[in-house]
């Protein structure tokens, strides 16, 4: 049976389409090359970063960063993605003195922060825990790259890295 296109069908079909499109862009759903929440995506990856990523099979990492230079202090999620394994960004850059906080989601069972070997820098959040409240604040006085962890996840994927410029 074929059906004719009403001018009714097609106004609303049309309107349809257009406010679902509007309401996308406005609620983050649309493509905007921003990160999402301001940062711009960089595709110029330091290699250090992208091979320690890309070698660890790091969940979230697309082969880009965000650009988070200019903020005084970055959240980071612990316990993101669809079964809480991954860090989100997964590889941000940041200017010298910057502190990132890490956020746990409370996804994933138990999480912590530890730097990689290789890490311009050494910390640590101590023992893994699972509790959505608890956070890890770091500032990054110097430019480097940082590379981290989940000690627990470490196999599947929870990796994560920083690009500290001056």
């Amino acid at each position: 049976m074929t059906r004719k296109l009403s001018r009714r069908r097609y106004v609303v079909g049309t309107g349809t389409a257009l406010t679902t499109g509007v309401l996308a862009g406005c609620s983050g759903g649309g493509d905007s090359g921003d990160g999402g929440d301001g940062a711009e995506t960089i595709d110029d990856v330091p290699s250090e970063i992208d091979d320690y990523l890309t070698e660890n099979e790091a969940r979230l990492y697309d082969g880009a960063l965000l650009d988070y230079t200019g903020e005084d202090e970055v959240a980071v999620d612990v316990g993101a993605g669809d079964v809480g394994f991954a860090f989100d960004p997964a590889a941000i850059r940041i200017d010298a003195g910057t502190t990132v906080v890490w956020e746990w989601t409370g996804e994933g069972g138990a999480h912590n922060v530890a730097s990689a070997e290789g890490s311009a820098s050494d910390f640590d959040s101590g023992d893994a825990v699972d509790d959505e409240s608890e956070t890890f604040e770091q500032s990054f006085d110097d430019a480097g790259i940082q590379l981290y962890y989940c000690t627990p996840h470490e196999s599947n994927g929870m990796h994560g890295a920083i690009e500290v410029v001056e």
